[in-house]
């Protein structure tokens, strides 16, 4: 299977998500590169689109290893090997967590601007993004729309690994992705298109949607 854009990959991925309409769902994409399969879902639901941010806690020295992760409604996971191995000590690690809440305040204000997160009590929080290499982030997506109310949590991907989607439903209540190629690689490999998004991209389907 193969996608020729994001636009293209979140109308196919619609096509496996009718039995949630009458649920009452919030479609959520995960910034930037979730959004595009986010907005035709939503739309094909006729649901209402928001975006759900999580930040990578990265090691002082090596950014790239994450030690944890933080969402939004406190949602938070530490990854506790890791701070093991590299024997942080707690105050650097509030450090980092610190830093990373107040980027996570200011990429929500800049996604989000003036409008107000769509209340999640009660309905179902249909996470999206456009792949899954590992699932840590959409484990903690997760964990986010849970502390804000969600009483249904769907994730729905285009394409993961395999061992992903086994990770992501031990949090979620539904993993949809009808393609887990054995040999991913990267989640780019499946699509044609995948070019870095831009913030205006993204805020601009959030208007629209």
């Amino acid at each position: 299977m193969h996608y020729t854009s994001r636009a293209d990959a979140g109308r196919r991925l619609a096509g496996e998500l009718k039995h949630l309409r009458g649920t009452d769902p919030v479609v959520l994409g995960l910034p930037r590169g979730g959004v595009p399969v986010a907005f035709e879902i939503a739309a094909a639901l006729s649901a209402p689109l928001d975006v759900v941010l999580v930040r990578k806690l990265g090691v002082p020295w090596q950014p790239e290893l994450a030690m944890g992760a933080i969402g939004e409604g406190d949602a938070r996971v530490i990854n506790d090997d890791v701070v093991r191995l590299i024997r942080i000590s707690k105050d650097a690690l509030a450090q980092v967590e610190a830093e990373e809440r107040r980027e996570l305040e200011r990429r929500t204000l800049l996604l989000r601007g003036n409008r107000k997160r769509i209340p999640l009590k009660g309905r179902t929080a249909v996470i999206v993004d456009d792949g899954m290499a590992t699932g840590a982030t959409v484990a903690v997506a997760c964990q986010s729309v849970r502390a804000l109310g969600a009483a249904k949590v769907v994730v729905a991907v285009p394409v993961a690994a395999p061992e992903a989607v086994w990770r992501t439903r031990v949090t979620a209540d539904e993993v949809i992705c009808p393609y887990t190629p054995a040999d991913l690689g990267g989640v780019g490999n499946a699509y044609d298109d995948f070019h870095q998004l831009t913030d205006g991209e993204v805020t601009d389907l959030l208007a629209i949607g």
